[in-house]
């Protein structure tokens, strides 16, 4: 029986340049890798986030593909993209999901999960552990 499976990395970093502190205006920006760990290849067809404030509010994002594109992965193939989200708090989260399709037609989702946005602890830029 076939693998459908995507593994789904996210590194996520705080862009003070881009943000207004005073305006509520904090930007992120994140950097995706999917791999198909799965043994049948496989494309991303759709996304789906849930992007949450420190406030309890959230935000549902939906539409076809990342960043204009609907890689299709072959087994051990990965794809890397970075997009963005902004906020009007200092922290938040983020958490979601790609609906995928294997070339036998097989449907199944990947999960991306669950990351902390935070411009608090990244406002120094790197950190230093003491």
């Amino acid at each position: 029986m076939a693998k459908y499976e995507f593994l789904v990395e996210v590194a996520p970093q705080y862009l003070p340049d881009q943000s207004a502190p005073a305006d509520d205006l904090y930007v992120f920006a994140y950097t995706i890798t999917i791999t198909n760990t799965g043994d049948i290849p496989a494309q991303l067809i759709a996304r789906t986030w849930n992007v949450n404030d420190a406030n309890g509010h959230t935000e549902k994002v939906k539409g076809l593909g990342v960043v204009g594109q609907q890689p299709l992965l072959k087994p051990g193939q990965s794809f890397e993209y970075t997009s963005g989200t902004r906020l009007r708090t200092p922290t938040g989260t983020m958490h979601g999901s790609f609906f995928c399709v294997a070339e036998d037609g097989e449907k199944f989702d990947a999960d991306i999960p669950m990351f902390v946005l935070d411009a608090l602890s990244d406002a120094g830029g790197s950190r230093t552990l003491h």
